[in-house]
This record gives C-alpha cells, sequence and structure tokens, in this order.
C-alpha cells in the first residue's frame, strides 16, 4: 500500500478485501497511519473496515453483557444477525460490562440494539414524562 494520503474509505476498502484473503492487516494499517500521521484516527479507520466488510458479507457484531453469553445464546444471535442482515458471516465480539444490569447490547456499523435493563428503565421513565 503506498504511503501517500488516500481517503480513509478507500484504505478501509483496500483493507477489508486484504483481510478477506486471509492477509494480515495490522502492520499495513500501522504503517500507513503512522507514515501519514493520523495515527489519532485509527478508530475511525477500524470503524469504516468494519463497515467495509459489512458491504461484503462479513458482518462484526459488538456484544456487551454483564456475564460470559452460553454458546447456544451465541449461535442464536449469530443466527438471528445473519438473517437480519444477510450477512454471509458473523463474527460476534463480546465485551463485559459491569454497568449492564441485564439483557444484552449489539452494535454493528449500521445498528444498533440497546436490550438492556437500564435503556429499558429509560424508556419508561422518558415516556411518563
Amino acid at each position: 500500500m503506498a504511503h501517500s494520503r488516500l481517503s480513509r474509505r478507500k484504505v478501509a476498502s483496500y483493507l477489508a478485501n486484504e483481510l478477506i484473503v486471509g492477509n494480515n492487516v495490522v502492520d499495513k494499517l500501522a504503517s500507513y497511519l503512522l507514515e501519514t500521521k493520523q495515527v489519532g484516527e485509527l478508530s475511525l479507520y477500524v470503524r469504516d473496515i468494519e463497515s467495509a466488510l459489512s458491504e461484503r458479507g462479513i458482518l462484526i457484531a459488538d456484544v456487551s453483557s454483564s456475564y460470559q453469553l452460553e454458546k447456544e445464546t451465541e449461535e442464536k444471535l449469530t443466527d438471528y444477525l445473519k438473517k437480519e442482515s444477510k450477512a454471509k458471516e458473523v463474527h460476534l465480539r463480546q465485551h463485559l460490562d459491569s454497568n449492564v444490569l441485564g439483557g444484552i447490547r449489539i452494535e454493528t456499523p449500521d445498528e444498533r440494539l440497546d436490550s438492556t435493563l437500564r435503556h429499558r428503565i429509560n424508556q419508561l421513565t422518558t415516556s411518563k414524562i
């Protein structure tokens, strides 16, 4: 990858294609960000790469809960996300979050589904006003 300044979307598209064929992109991305003095934009690049992967049928979903999901729950969630997003592949990244009192929160590049107890309580509270 040339180290001239390219649009984030072009870089993300290139790196998504590299990931799909099994190439490691960490060194390429780090080198590019250092060379173009954009290290502070790493999270934006990661988000754009995940979006590019999603466009290619590979969905990365961040799942936050207060407990480790059981294998059966993971499988059901993966099946649900495949069906809803029409993705060929779904990869879950689980995050244990002590602030989640119950339920789960799922974030993909395009959507956020919050079925946590805190979110439901907040919805009830604001609807009563």
